[in-house]
């Protein structure tokens, strides 16, 4: 299958780490990481010398390394680097992740104190064997506890939300100064993924501006430490701990490298090969004609303005970058111009939220008018139910009171001339068989009800299953709420089958709702084809507990576009008469 050049070198570079590792003679470190950093600075396409079998023509890779690499190419495996990871015990593995120790000093560590866990090495340095040993000192050591702290406190991966508060106050900086030509935020950032690792910047700017654009990315006041800084990339840790890679190009260059860079390596791929099908070859830095043997001739690059064009060159419309996953965009964009995906600016009203009868923060009416100052047409409001008595679930005598107030501020909102409505819901737990939290005489008093999981989130799939199709099928059920119950980053979600449960709601005419609170962002977009595919309806709704988680539901748009999603079948995307029509439709 095709690499990248980049995947190449970070191949022979983990190779490299782990030998120094193992201890493995210093001649044969220095011939992978040399090979490595050839290949990550080579213009040319990996893959023709691969295919070619000349990968020993370029200037620092050997015969063993080149076979290494013929083998990775065609088995998706690198014995060398498979044979290393054995040798090398696994909780020293994970000291390459801790920044400023380097395998070098691992392995120093390793051999001379006998350790090769975090936990070992946190009491080493505590108790100053780390700072005893030759060549470290009491700064490295102090050094190492930092990393170590950053790495514990700081997940891999972070929430949306959490990388939107670094990723667009650090854009904010760059984007005006001088001689800024081009900038986005790339990577899984820009794809709308639910979490984020690290946080891709891209700049085309000449490059005698490349200097002074890295001055103001390093001193950012969220940075609070440098990585690395090159001739063309830098690195930075913010305070929150997440690594933000900042990467300038050449003005004609910016389109291949946002498209490359905002991957997914999946979509990436498909690409690339697409491109030799037609002829030609398409990396970060182009695209360009194939010479007659299949080679990337640079001499030849081909005319392109932006992504829409290097996609037009090959046969396709362009490709939304939240669809870029590999997963049948090639088959809607070779056919289709004019693929809908719902818009933060189709959204007409807010479903799912909660006022201070249970456990919002702010009052229906409060509720109300936030809804009304962002444009919106209609407030579902959806409280907890009474098993949800930790939420002030309400009783039956209270949502009766509910719905007096609910009644009476319709009212004033209709004579004021306020075109505003606000439906009687409510969020009902699903209990254990499945049933909902109240008497059908009460049900039939809601304009909506939302069913939804807050306890016994662990029951066997076959169990689980069945009470989640019961209050599918039950007839109050309009929404089905937060399915799988999970917390991004906090813990995982019952154990479904999400594809039968979303055939089984569209069946019923219920709809899934794609909870926007960047906690949640649960249905999960990679089930959108199957949703697409029987016509199941989505409501984004925030799950609102206070007027600022009203905005939530902009990162609920984003999944929503993931996976597939048209205005025509989210439900808050129409207008307040065809909700109504909606709700009635039991």
């Amino acid at each position: 299958m095709p690499f990248t050049n980049n995947d190449i070198a970070d191949k022979l570079r983990e190779v490299s780490q782990l030998m120094q590792l193992a201890g493995e003679n210093r001649f044969k470190v220095i011939a992978f990481d040399k090979a490595a950093q050839t290949i990550e600075g080579l213009q040319e396409d990996i893959n023709d010398y691969i295919q070619n079998k000349n990968l020993t023509d370029i200037k620092g890779v050997g015969k063993s390394i080149a076979e290494d690499i013929y083998t990775l190419y065609d088995t998706g495996e690198m014995p060398v680097l498979e044979d290393f990871k054995e040798k090398v015990p696994e909780g020293l593995i994970q000291w390459l992740d801790i920044s400023g120790l380097g395998p070098k000093n691992a392995y120093k560590i390793h051999k001379e104190l006998g350790i090769s866990t975090i936990e070992e090495l946190k009491e080493k340095i505590d108790d100053g064997s780390v700072a005893s040993l030759s060549g470290l000192g009491q700064k490295s050591a102090e050094k190492i506890k930092k990393s170590i702290e950053w790495m514990e406190k700081f997940d891999e991966r972070c929430r949306l939300d959490e990388a939107e508060e670094i990723a667009i106050p650090i854009f904010e900086s760059l984007k005006d100064l001088d001689g800024v030509q081009q900038i986005e935020i790339a990577g899984s950032f820009r794809r709308g993924l639910e979490t984020i690792g690290d946080i891709d910047i891209l700049i085309a700017a000449d490059e005698d501006r490349i200097s002074e654009l890295f001055d103001v990315f390093t001193s950012h006041d969220r940075v609070t430490e440098i990585l690395g800084r090159g001739d063309t990339k830098s690195s930075v840790r913010t305070k929150e701990g997440r690594q933000v890679d900042l990467r300038i190009v050449k003005p004609k260059e910016f389109s291949a490298a946002l498209m490359y860079f905002t991957g997914s390596k999946e979509h990436n791929v498909v690409m690339r090969q697409r491109a030799r099908d037609h002829g030609m070859s398409l990396n970060e830095y182009g695209l360009f004609k194939l010479d007659k043997e299949g080679n990337t001739d640079f001499d030849q690059p081909i005319d392109y303005s932006s992504e829409s064009d290097i996609y037009q060159k090959l046969d396709l419309h362009f490709v939304p970058p939240e669809l870029r996953e590999d997963r049948n965009e090639f088959s809607i964009y070779e056919k289709q111009e004019d693929f809908p995906l719902v818009t933060d600016e189709e959204i007409r009203g807010v479903i799912h939220a909660h006022s201070t009868w249970s456990d919002g923060k702010f009052s229906i009416k409060e509720m109300a008018e936030a809804c009304i100052e962002r444009g919106y047409e209609y407030l579902g409001l959806t409280d907890h139910s009474k098993t949800a008595a930790y939420a002030g679930g309400l009783t039956q005598d209270e949502i009766k009171e509910q719905w007096e107030e609910i009644d009476q501020l319709n009212e004033e909102f209709k004579e004021a001339g306020t075109n505003f409505v606000i439906f009687k819901g409510i969020e009902s737990d699903i209990l254990a068989d499945g049933s909902l939290d109240y008497e059908d005489d009460i049900l039939e008093g809601f304009d909506f009800v939302i069913a939804s999981v807050h306890q016994s989130l662990n029951m066997p799939r076959e169990k689980m299953m069945e009470r989640m199709k019961n209050a599918i099928k039950n007839p109050y059920t309009r929404i089905l709420g937060h399915p799988t119950g999970r917390l991004l980053l906090q813990r995982n979600g019952s154990d479904l089958d999400l594809n039968e449960l979303v055939a089984l709601a569209a069946e019923h005419n219920t709809a899934i709702e794609i909870n926007a609170s960047p906690h949640r962002l649960d249905l999960d977009w990679r089930f959108g084809n199957k949703a697409r595919e029987v016509g199941m309806m989505t409501s984004i709704n925030p799950d609102a507990h206070s007027i600022k988680g009203i905005d939530d539901i902009k990162y609920g748009v984003r999944i929503a576009r993931k996976g597939k999603y048209g205005p025509d079948r989210v439900l808050n995307a129409k207008s307040a008469d065809e909700v109504k029509a909606f709700f009635e439709a039991r």
